[in-house]
């Protein structure tokens, strides 16, 4: 018994001893791990805070400009043209809050699917969007500009992924055609192309400004971090026309040259006192909101960019050369008989045989003949100079985009046919424009002045003829609208008026054409205190009727009376009769 116990007792003791020793190895083992673990965890993060280190010192730049090129961009923030006015406050254009629809093709494919639903919503043909995405940038492509806000709400409902709506600005003009060759349109990008959008372009865009935006990977706006240029709006314009005016001329414009079938037509009026540009029409015309389907034609602005021989409408400026000279009076006579001279190869004629007229006649009746020998017994220079002074040959100072400087060449003045054919208006070209210049000299009584489309804006002045000479001439050139002058038809009813008329033959390939003319009459009114001054051109009208005391005379009496009436001048002419000034006084200021 005591033998088992002392087995049992040994073996007690060796499975302590067993355990002992297993007991004290297992934690060392699990220790040794730990710390293992712990190690390595503990050299990757100091390897990580090194290089992180290592890169914040010498990557900095680098790693924040490509964060940056994937989270931040900037943005432009697209600024409206001013506004431009009349005179008067009315506007002529305006700009009007547009979006555009573009995509990323690099990060956008757009299905056939995608493009007819896109399609619908712009109200486009399926395969101009797919030639829009076709001609885009590898990172841009415009599918839809000036996009109203009703088809803009259409496209976001349609949700597509990668097509994306911006914002911009459309040029609205309110009086249309009729103002169109002077405010002159925008293109698709905002920026002036013509009239007084391309002349004050600078001054009406204005800056766009630049904004930084945090965007997440979609290019979703996140958040905005400040402007990089704030947007500076354009300024605003006040032009010198008066719209009133300016509808006034067109409409009669338009009228006449229909009426008469003529190929074009343009009318100018200046404030006599300013030199300031109050209407400016031409026909044919174009719509500048309804730029893309007008086409070509009717964008030239022909008042300022056309030149034609001015005809007869030189001749008042003839007759001042001799005034000025000492050696003519209004009625000093003139030999005309028998109605025609030769003067060298050339023969210049009169309708009729007049005999012997006065100066003031030669002016009332236009006599070729009277003024040619005029011009023959004068210096050789005179009448060149005369119109030199006038403005012929040289610029008007409007700026206006285009603007011809037609020809007054001294290369004839040493033969007689030379002389004696400027003084009737052949052998220079003039503008519109030029001519109206011109005879704002005579009505400012021999002052010449550039002219402006801006209200209110300095010109330049300067007094290039002899006073009491003007006054003379403007007395006889009001002959010209009497019974018996080339222009009874032009007199405004109720108000006096001076002027001249004009039909000058065109060119055309075998030298004059007998079957082409240019209609002109210039003048101003009232004569005593001139207040416009008026020139209207009709080209190459049709129909039995082509001289400018039939076609152009009647546009100027009608619109100078109605003109005169809306900037209130009272009616001067005394010889008007009752019924006539009462006929005025219910028109009133209509336009």
């Amino acid at each position: 018994m005591s033998r088992r116990t002392s087995r049992q007792a040994r073996a007690a003791r060796a499975r302590k001893r067993d355990l002992a020793r297993s007991v004290g190895r297992e934690p060392t083992s699990t220790v040794v791990r730990h710390r293992a673990v712990v190690a390595g965890f503990v050299i990757a993060l100091v390897g990580l805070t090194g290089r992180a280190g290592y890169l914040m010192v010498t990557e900095r730049d680098f790693l924040k400009l490509q964060g940056d090129a994937r989270s931040v961009r900037e943005v432009p923030i697209p600024v409206h043209r001013g506004m431009i006015f009349d005179r008067n406050g009315e506007p002529l254009a305006v700009s009007a809050p547009m979006a555009k629809v573009w995509v990323d093709p690099s990060r956008t494919t757009l299905t056939d699917f995608d493009l007819r639903r896109l399609g619908v919503a712009l109200e486009l043909d399926v395969t101009r969007l797919a030639a829009r995405m076709a001609a885009g940038s590898p990172q841009y492509a415009n599918l839809a500009r000036r996009v109203p806000p009703n088809l803009v709400s259409r496209v976001e409902s349609l949700d597509i992924e990668g097509v994306r709506i911006g914002r911009e600005y459309h040029r609205f003009y309110p009086a249309g055609e009729t103002v169109a060759h002077v405010v002159g349109r925008t293109n698709v990008d905002d920026v002036g192309q013509e009239g007084v959008e391309l002349m004050f372009n600078d001054f009406l865009a204005g800056v766009p400004g630049v904004k930084r935006i945090l965007q997440d990977r979609k290019r979703q706006l996140i958040k905005s971090l400040g402007y990089v240029r704030m947007p500076e709006f354009g300024e605003d314009l006040h032009l010198s026309l008066d719209l009133r005016l300016q509808f006034l001329a067109y409409r009669e414009l338009k009228a006449a040259v229909e009426r008469h079938g003529a190929s074009s037509g343009s009318l100018v009026m200046l404030d006599a006192a300013s030199g300031e540009i109050l209407a400016l029409a031409n026909l044919p015309s174009f719509n500048p909101n309804d730029w893309p389907n007008r086409g070509v034609s009717g964008v030239r602005n022909r008042a300022v960019a056309d030149v034609y021989e001015p005809g007869s409408t030189v001749k008042p400026f003839a007759v001042l050369a001799a005034l000025q000279s000492g050696d003519y009076q209004p009625e000093t006579e003139v030999d005309t008989a028998p109605g025609y001279f030769r003067v060298g190869r050339k023969l210049i004629e009169d309708p009729l045989n007049r005999g012997r007229i006065d100066v003031a006649t030669v002016v009332a009746k236009s006599s070729q003949v009277g003024i040619a020998k005029i011009a023959l017994s004068l210096p050789e220079y005179a009448v060149f100079d005369a119109l030199q002074q006038a403005g012929f040959g040289d610029l008007t100072g409007s700026g206006l985009p285009g603007e011809a400087i037609g020809e007054l060449r001294t290369d004839d003045l040493d033969k007689p046919i030379g002389r004696a054919t400027l003084a009737y208006g052949y052998g220079l070209t003039v503008s519109p424009l030029q001519l109206a210049r011109a005879y704002l000299a005579l009505a400012a009584g021999g002052v010449r002045r550039d002219l402006t489309i801006l209200r209110g804006a300095a010109v330049r002045e300067d007094v290039v003829f002899q006073e009491p000479a003007v006054t003379v001439l403007t007395s006889m050139m009001r002959g010209v609208l009497e019974p018996g002058g080339t222009a009874p038809r032009g007199r405004p009813t109720g108000y006096t008026a001076a002027g001249k008329t004009g039909t000058a033959r065109k060119v055309g390939t075998s030298g004059y054409d007998d079957r082409s003319h240019v209609a002109f009459f210039a003048g101003f009114a009232p004569a005593s205190t001139p207040r416009i001054v008026l020139v209207v051109v009709v080209n190459e009208p049709r129909g039995g009727l082509i001289g400018g005391g039939v076609v152009a005379a009647p546009i100027f009496a009608r619109v100078a009376e109605r003109a005169l009436r809306v900037l209130g001048v009272p009616p001067d002419d005394a010889t008007a009769s009752p019924a006539d000034l009462a006929a005025i006084e219910r028109r009133g200021g209509r336009a």
